[in-house]
């Protein structure tokens, strides 16, 4: 549970290094708390036609509840923060998290990043999160 929300703790921390498991436990924790919003709000994620004269329809029209809304933007800094984070402890810079925007492919090439392991030992943006005593068993 400390891993879930130690990223709202850094609530605005751009600096060092975060390891997967915080950023995995912190994603984590984001879909359960959107499942049980879902759960507690069902008008967040229903989709209503809107029809007018004659029948023809004017699109679909998603209603969202402000307790949903207020939690994303809750979490969207953070968000961002945690991911810059594990980019950093990568030993990469923090803009790579733009490469997100990049339409079809970007969201996966980010995915397969925040799946990777940090370098190990100290590099530019500090030292290892694993701690200097870090073995890892699987080598």
């Amino acid at each position: 549970m400390e891993y879930m929300i130690m990223p709202l703790k850094r609530y605005v921390d751009f600096q060092g290094r975060s390891r997967r498991r915080e950023y995995w436990m912190f994603v984590l924790f984001v879909v359960l708390v959107t499942i049980g919003l879902a759960i507690i709000f069902p008008g967040a994620t229903s989709t209503t036609a809107v029809t007018g004269p004659n029948s023809f329809s004017y699109g679909a029209h998603t209603t969202f509840s402000l307790p949903v809304d207020l939690f994303f933007l809750a979490v969207l800094v953070p968000s961002i923060a945690v991911q810059v984070r594990r980019f950093h402890d990568q030993d990469k810079s923090g803009w790579m998290c733009l490469i997100g925007l990049i339409p079809f492919v970007g969201g996966i090439v980010v995915l397969v990043f925040m799946l990777l392991e940090g370098t190990k030992g100290p590099n530019r943006f500090g030292p290892d999160p694993k701690g200097e005593n870090y073995t890892d068993v699987f080598r």
